[in-house]
């Protein structure tokens, strides 16, 4: 059976010690947010989550949702319960707004939350997820009637949401959709249409589903300028709040997937249903960006997640299992054989899903700073740089790791060896469910290409020569500390090869973009790399002075010491060659013809 326990105490370590959490209680929001309600909040949510979702992780997957014939669905045993537990403690109003019942807490504790809930039980906790995302759209972009008729039931999770957006025919490209949106006299609109791989599309975790669905209306450009944003329920909401008739909203089927079976990824089918729409017609694209990008951090903390849980599982697995013996000669004589933990490569991929894990985890967490920054710092120019910063890196924060998640989970499956892949052990699940991370909420080489491509480019350049200058004076700083000049130097010479990469495409693309293309994907996992690299000077300066300053806690800080010289060893070396990947071009890549690339 798979363990799970919540890393707390780095949760901790990141909120309080590196963010320093506390010292922007200033601002709107923080002011709660004390020391003793961050510790509470965190270990009463690990706690939550270890018990009551993880136990429930393996048994949904081989249990899996099932669609009854009157096209309800029935979701894995204890789902149910779980999240009636959940919304009556309240864990989904953390970070929401106390104008509509939320508590108001900053981002940061709602993302830990996520990735708890996510490392315990990514299936279950795409529910209450999916509904974030409907909540940041009506909030951008509702009116006032329809956020007070929606969001407060949506945010205490009595009702849930979701985001209706790829269709058969078309994923990514949205200017292709057909759901069409028809003007009624009442001001509503008739909706005609189906969706595919709507996650959490029907369930029986509440008596209504708030679906944000996308739709053209009928003089509409056929376009993605002709995209409107609407909301349908599954059970339309009278005026005083109470629940209604059916809407012409049902799950057509259930799709049968490589993993995350415990969630129900829908068909939805919508012949005629009543919808409103949300914000101006033909804008919704802008509003489903602001559903994306708050899905894509989501993913971003899903791929850290399964990397969190596959590696926990190793961990204890390499502790148990005994197979060989030192290479250096028997670690423990007067047992028959050693534990795994003796032999180098198994260390190896310890060490690289260590120094992932806790490097992700701080720039999650980081990134959701940014998300409360850019709304509540207290000048212009701080919230202005906070945008810019969480912007830029989202994509990154996306692909990169989601990309890495999943690689972790695939290794720390091998540690077991043979049981590995026997499903009882669990490590299987874990590689299923990361493997959606990389394409769901964007494909992670789209995601590459909204970094190189728009990013980049954004305001002249802003947002990517300030992280370039941020990493940059924090590693100049550092080399004046013993214990991270080795680290520091190693990750100003990656930020280094990020700069000429990014000259690279500056003076390469413009001649011929496909050289953009092709070096996307390593452009942004290069930056993947020095983005945690910051993290990891960051965690070490603090791991550092709290050594000096005779902590009681010494093993946790030399630990997080030697983990950072780990990464400075064998992370950033990659930036050199993946910046010489990029500057290998396009030319190969696109000359063969399409028939050479068929068998003959």
């Amino acid at each position: 059976m798979p363990v799970y326990k919540a890393p707390t105490r780095d949760a901790r370590f990141v909120i309080n010690e590196v963010l320093k959490l506390e010292s922007y209680s200033n601002l709107p929001g923080f002011e709660q947010a004390t020391a003793d309600m961050i510790d509470a909040v965190i270990e009463e949510g690990g706690r939550f989550t270890a018990e009551v979702l993880a136990p429930l992780n393996l048994s949904g997957d081989q249990q899996g949702c099932t669609r009854n014939a009157d096209g309800s669905v029935t979701t894995p045993s204890g789902f149910k319960e779980a999240h009636a537990q959940f919304r009556e403690a309240g864990w989904g109003t953390l970070s929401a707004p106390e104008q509509f019942g939320g508590q108001g807490l900053p981002h940061v504790l709602g993302f830990a939350m996520e990735e708890f809930v996510s490392s315990a039980n990514q299936a279950w906790g795409m529910y209450p997820g999916l509904t974030n995302g409907a909540v940041s759209a009506i909030l951008a972009k509702g009116s006032a009637e329809q956020q007070a008729k929606y969001l407060p039931k949506m945010i205490s999770n009595e009702w849930l949401g979701t985001m209706n957006l790829t269709e058969p025919h078309c994923g990514t490209d949205l200017g292709l959709i057909r759901t069409r949106a028809v003007p009624n006299a009442d001001g509503s609109y008739a909706i005609t249409g189906t969706k595919i791989f709507i996650s959490a599309g029907e369930n029986d975790f509440t008596a209504n589903i708030i679906h944000l669905v996308l739709a053209k209306t009928p003089d509409a450009p056929d376009s993605t300028k002709g995209i409107s944003l609407f909301i349908v329920p599954k059970v339309l909401v009278n005026d005083d709040g109470s629940l209604g008739a059916r809407n012409a909203v049902s799950c057509g089927s259930l799709e049968h997937k490589m993993g995350i079976h415990g969630n129900a990824t829908c068909v939805m089918n919508y012949d005629g249903a009543t919808g409103w729409m949300v914000g101006e017609e033909n804008k919704g694209l802008a509003a489903m960006f602001i559903m994306m990008n708050a899905a894509r951090l989501g993913v971003g903390v899903q791929g850290l997640s399964q990397a969190e849980a596959a590696y926990q599982n190793a961990v204890q697995y390499a502790q148990d299992r005994r197979q060989g013996r030192a290479l250096t000669g028997p670690a423990e004589p007067d047992q028959k054989a050693d534990t795994l933990f003796v032999h180098p490569d198994v260390r190896r991929m310890l060490m690289d899903a260590k120094a992932f894990t806790e490097g992700m985890r701080a720039l999650c967490l980081w990134g959701a700073l940014q998300v409360d920054l850019t709304h509540k710092a207290a000048t212009e120019e701080e919230r202005q740089m906070a945008d810019d910063l969480i912007s830029l890196l989202t994509p990154v924060i996306k692909g990169y790791g989601t990309d890495k998640g999943f690689d972790t989970a695939v290794n720390m499956q091998q540690v077991f060896g043979g049981h590995g892949y026997i499903e009882e052990w669990g490590m299987s699940q874990f590689v299923r469910d990361a493997r959606i991370t990389q394409i769901y909420e964007g494909a992670n080489g789209v995601q590459a290409m909204d970094l190189v491509g728009r990013k980049l480019a954004q305001n002249g350049g802003r947002a990517v020569q300030a992280f370039f200058a941020l990493v940059d004076a924090e590693a100049a700083a550092a080399k004046a500390k013993p214990e991270l000049a080795g680290l520091a130097e190693r990750v100003e010479k990656a930020n280094g090869e990020l700069k000429a990469a990014t000259m690279w495409f500056m003076q390469n693309g413009m001649t011929n973009p496909n050289n953009v293309g092709a070096g996307a994907h390593h452009y942004m996992h290069m930056m993947g790399i020095v983005a945690l690299g910051l993290m990891w000077l960051r965690m070490g300066e603090v791991a550092a002075e709290a050594l000096a300053a005779g902590t009681g806690d010494a093993a946790f800080y030399k630990a997080k010491l030697v983990t950072a010289r780990y990464f400075g060893e064998r992370f950033t070396p990659d930036a050199g060659a993946l910046r010489r990947k990029i500057e290998g071009g396009a030319e190969a890549i696109m000359e063969l013809p399409v028939e050479a690339f068929a068998r003959a």
